[in-house]
């Protein structure tokens, strides 16, 4: 075997990475967003196990909707960028455009088997440039083929290795490769086919015979003239060997997708429904058009679904004329190469093995595949085309008159392929460049409109969207996809009844139950969603409930595996003030998918409205156990420890916030959150750190800036809590407890009376029954030594509130100070009051201490029926007595739950000490005035 030099193979990587080097600039495109942004196989917090019980897309392979593709071993390498790099596209690339370099060297070294030096590094050479691999090299799923190819030479070069020098067999090799065609299977379903090609190697090349010979062995034998030769024992023993290799693959393959095709639709494969003679016909004319894409890949095309290429309905049908001279050609090559046993035979059979044999399987002709055409099936069948064209030009170039424009001619083809490779790749830089790019190829596919619409919609430009979801309902009426899309934009677009109108259509469209026949066997999964879309759109209203739930009745009546109708029946039901039923149908998904983390999260929001928070925490933890970084798990469960006021909850609570706004750093109620916590634990410093930062997010942030004045205060700060006091009464003017703090702060530290009566003042002009400011403003009154009025008012706050005695204590204590200064002829004028009785009723004299508790987002993590929301909101409570208020909001609707934080002990303390503090000085004050 002629080995490859340094020089080609640095010749082969330089021409690979000049003609690739700008797929690094493209993103995750078409099936790249499944098989990589949404697969959690990515991810390291998923068992490694479950790379070998799901398929490519990361469905476990149980499942109906799985694609049934077993290709563990190339999500493993999709994990291992992800472990290096997470989601950078360009590393992900960058591997592809490596594993691509692989191959064309591998090929070189095939090629070196069959061909001369030059010839097979020209077909090397237009192996690396040839356009039609942009899609498997650029694309990253394309990697499938990649991996698999590289095992699939690996394993074939390692059966030429089989024959001894006397032709003894060398088992080795043959063990070599029968594990190497078994990683080529785990990397892609095609690579069990080098088995056949080896067969053809060892019977048509490796012992030399030809058709002839073999028919003439085999009469002989039959006749009883002579036994097998000695050789052909040899090679029949080696045969059984791969072709058992193979039945062992073949059956724990089938055992893998537990004996189960997927199931595809008429829009994947519209030929795969198509009754006799139009399959038969639209699937062999397929053959010549793959074959042209090889030899004129001008016009490529990502997606050749739907209507992209018409049926082939009657045998009059001039495409079939295509399919004969194909079906013409290949036959006289594989007649000619059959029958000779020269070198240049040889290499034409083991070129048509290499195009024709991995082909079968992506050939729709012995079992329908999802796809119409792939040109990244054609990766491997390249290979053999580039030895056609290589031996092709070897025949010419030894011709005299003929060398020069032979190599002119190989010149311009492979220039040519590396330009057109090179601008292919820009194609591959988003989905809108990529599906525009393929519109122009084909406009009579509806999915490449769809397509285009997607790319819109995800750059919100809903109104350019619509345009091309519209286009596609007319491409293809009866596509239920694209109708559903319509219905998803006019939505985003606010226009309820057009999206309603556009969802019935779809529903429409859906096949009807067909008693005693599988109704999943005719239809997409995710066509049932426009059930859920439908019923996710009507129930925004809120008469129309029961219609959104009868809705998603019917879908888990069609499919009772339909996950995802049980996740947004549950939402519903929980809006519906039906807890039970909500946890019975989260329950029942749960049953479907126990690794699913936001399912766990929803179940813990159900038990949340349920009053029952150590099973919602207890719920919480196993999302967050199946996704450590799960934000809203994170976000919620920290809350509710928070909110129980357990002191040994607070470091767990601490670590989940920090990690929340590790993921959210842009979220201030991440912050305001730590702040809470840090407040709660007297660790003052960090608290105004994370206050400081929540109101830097999030301005005008209105309990980030009330307990930021509430902590100066209770720090002795009090001049620094009134700037900003005076922040939030600037964007909240209505807020009583700022107006409370910020006038005990004028008075009793600015000694500011005027200022502090301002704030009173306003209470009372937005609520004239509030006890707490009309008080103060009495204590205003008093600290004014304008004691009839003070009299007056609290007069009349005891009339608003007749069982609070401090009221009516110092009530009793302005009449016995009037009453004395009367006696002593004093007047009762502001002027010649005296201040003895202000501590009493400035001690008293009702804050703004409270804590204040706001916002904190939570949600139920669904993919696509909506999300419910957890929130924190304000409270209005007394000094010292903070109580927390939880909302669980769907769609703008509170459902309110209240919860009572639990006050720690020395809190309590400090309460009882200031009370009785208040109450001493009450006492000393009164004996005063008794005095007098």
């Amino acid at each position: 075997m002629a080995v490859v030099s340094w020089m080609e193979i640095l010749l082969l990587t330089g021409l690979v990475v000049g003609c690739y080097w700008n797929s690094l600039s493209c993103g995750f495109v078409f099936d790249d967003v499944s098989a990589i942004l949404d697969n959690k196989d990515l991810r390291p917090a998923t068992p490694l196990r479950n790379l070998f019980l799901n398929d490519f897309w990361g469905t476990p392979m149980a499942e109906e909707r799985s694609h049934k593709s077993y290709r563990p071993l190339t999500v493993l390498t999709f994990r291992l960028n992800y472990l290096f790099s997470e989601l950078s596209s360009a590393s992900y690339h960058l591997l592809n455009v490596g594993l691509h370099s692989v191959v064309c060297v591998l090929f070189l070294r095939f090629c070196r088997l069959f061909l001369d030096k030059t010839s097979s590094l020209v077909a090397a050479l237009l192996f690396a440039v040839h356009p039609i691999h942009t899609e498997a090299v650029t694309g990253v799923v394309g990697r499938a083929e990649l991996l698999s190819s590289i095992f699939l030479l690996a394993a074939f070069l390692a059966y030429t290795r089989s024959n001894g020098a006397d032709q003894s067999i060398v088992w080795t090799p043959i063990a070599v490769t029968v594990v190497l065609v078994a990683a080529a299977t785990l990397c892609k379903e095609q690579g069990i086919t080098v088995i056949a090609i080896c067969c053809v190697h060892e019977v048509f090349v490796a012992q030399g015979f030809t058709l002839p010979m073999l028919l003439d062995t085999l009469l002989q034998v039959l006749r009883g003239k002579d036994g097998f030769p000695y050789a052909v024992l040899q090679t029949l023993l080696k045969l059984i060997v791969l072709i058992i290799s193979t039945l062992l693959l073949v059956i724990i393959r089938v055992q893998v997708i537990q004996s189960q095709l997927p199931v595809f639709t008429r829009f994947d494969n519209p030929a795969a429904v198509s009754p006799t003679p139009a399959r038969q016909l639209t699937f062999n004319y397929l053959l010549p058009l793959n074959a042209w894409l090889l030899l004129n890949p001008s016009e490529l095309c990502c997606d050749w679904t739907m209507g992209t290429i018409p049926l082939v309905e009657s045998p009059l049908d001039l495409r079939n004329l295509a399919t004969l001279a194909f079906y013409s050609l290949l036959g006289l090559l594989a007649f000619h190469s059959l029958r000779h046993s020269h070198s240049s035979a040889k290499t034409v059979l083991m070129a048509l093995s290499l195009i024709v044999l991995p082909f079968i399987p992506a050939s729709n002709l012995f079992f329908p595949v999802g796809f119409v055409v792939a040109e990244r099936v054609l990766y491997v069948p390249s290979m053999g085309f580039c030895v056609l064209v290589a031996h092709g030009f070897r025949i010419v170039s030894h011709k005299r008159h003929l060398r020069k424009i032979s190599w002119l001619m190989i010149g311009v083809l492979l220039a040519t392929h590396a330009v057109k490779t090179f601008n292919r790749n820009w194609d591959w830089e988003s989905e809108y460049t990529l599906f525009t790019s393929a519109l122009k190829v084909n406009k009579n596919n509806a999915k490449l409109w769809n397509n285009v619409g997607h790319a819109l919609e995800n750059q919100n430009n809903y109104e350019k969207a619509l345009r091309y979801f519209l286009q596609a309902t007319r491409v293809q009426p009866d596509d239920i996809g694209a109708h559903m899309n319509v219905g998803r934009t006019y939505k985003n677009l606010n226009k309820s009844k057009e999206a309603e109108d556009a969802y019935l259509v779809a529903k429409s469209l859906m096949p009807q139950i067909i008693p005693g026949k599988k109704y999943a066997t005719r239809v997409a999964p995710n066509h049932l969603n426009v059930y859920i879309n439908l019923a996710n759109l009507i129930r925004t209203n809120d008469s129309r409930l029961e219609e959104a739930d009868q809705l998603y009745r019917q879908a888990i009546s069609m499919r009772p595996d339909f996950k995802q109708a049980y996740i947004s029946r549950g939402e519903l039901l929980l809006k519906m003030n039906k807890p039970l039923e909500a946890r019975d149908a989260y329950l029942r998904a749960l049953e479907l998918d126990s690794t699913n983390a936001d399912l766990w999260y929803n179940l813990a929001i159900v038990n949340i409205e349920m009053k029952e928070p150590s099973e919602a925490l207890k719920n919480f933890n196993h999302a967050l156990e199946l996704n450590p970084r799960h934000k809203l798990a994170l976000f919620n469960s920290a809350l509710l420890m928070q909110e129980s006021g357990e002191p040994r909850f607070r470091p767990e609570a601490n670590r989940r916030f920090l990690t929340y706004v590790q993921e959210e750093p842009d979220d201030a109620n991440g912050y305001f959150n730590l702040g809470m916590l840090a407040m709660d634990a007297n660790e003052n410093t960090a608290a105004e750190r994370w206050m400081r930062e929540a109101i830097r997010l999030q301005t005008g942030f209105r309990s980030a800036l009330f307990n930021l004045a509430l902590l100066y205060s209770q720090s002795r700060r009090e001049l620094d809590a009134l700037p900003v006091l005076d922040e939030l009464l600037r964007h909240h003017p209505e807020h009583v407890k700022g107006l409370i703090l910020k006038g005990d702060i004028l008075m009793n530290h600015k000694k500011d009376t005027q200022g502090a009566k301002v704030c009173f003042q306003r209470i009372l002009s937005m609520d004239p029954t509030n006890v707490q400011g009309k008080h103060n403003l009495c204590v205003v009154y008093f600290e004014e030594r304008d004691l009839p009025r003070a009299e007056r008012c609290l007069e009349e706050t005891l009339a608003l509130a007749p069982h609070e005695e401090y009221v009516r204590r110092h009530l009793g204590i302005v009449r016995g100070k009037m009453a004395a200064m009367s006696v002593a002829g004093q007047p009762l004028s502001p002027a010649s009051a005296e201040g003895a009785a202000t501590p009493s009723m400035k001690e008293e004299k009702k804050g703004g201490g409270g804590k204040e508790e706001e916002e904190g987002r939570g949600a139920t993590g669904s993919a696509g029926a909506g999300s419910k929301k957890n929130v924190r909101k304000s409270s209005s409570a007394e000094s010292l007595s903070g109580n927390i208020q939880s909302e669980l909001l769907d769609d703008g609707q509170a459902d309110k739950q209240q919860r009572t934080k639990s006050k720690s002990t020395k809190e309590i303390k400090d309460i009882e000490k200031k009370r009785a503090a208040a109450l001493k000085r009450l006492e000393e004050i009164e004996r005063i005035l008794s005095g007098d």
